[in-house]
């Protein structure tokens, strides 16, 4: 008992920087206004998307969505129209796709 609820404590000690993402409903609420791309050498950034938590990387592109805002580390408001993006990005099929394009547009996942 002991041992799991120090390990507990360790993992809420530990800084959250996984690419943890939770698409909102409205851009105000959003940190990071996205487009979708329709080819990979428009985005800014290729995403992978991974199907666990554990997964995510550390601003590498590998994005796990999650199901509450409050588990997020940023918040995405997705958009029609390519000028209304901070970050333009592009889904790829497999996880060493992922990654920036354009690194100088890395901080707005921070």
């Amino acid at each position: 008992m002991k041992t799991i609820l120090t390990a507990a404590l360790l993992c809420l000690a530990l800084p959250l920087r996984a690419q943890k993402v939770f698409s909102v409903a409205y851009p105000h609420q959003a940190d990071v206004k996205v487009f979708v791309t329709a080819y990979p050498h428009q985005a800014d950034l290729q995403v992978f998307r991974v199907q666990y938590p554990h997964q995510a990387g550390k601003n590498d592109g590998n994005w796990f969505f999650t199901e509450y805002p409050h588990q997020a580390t940023r918040k995405v408001f997705f958009v029609e129209h390519d000028h209304q993006a901070d970050l333009r990005i592009f889904f790829v099929e497999y996880p060493h796709q992922a990654g920036w394009s354009k690194r100088e547009k890395m901080h707005l996942m921070f």
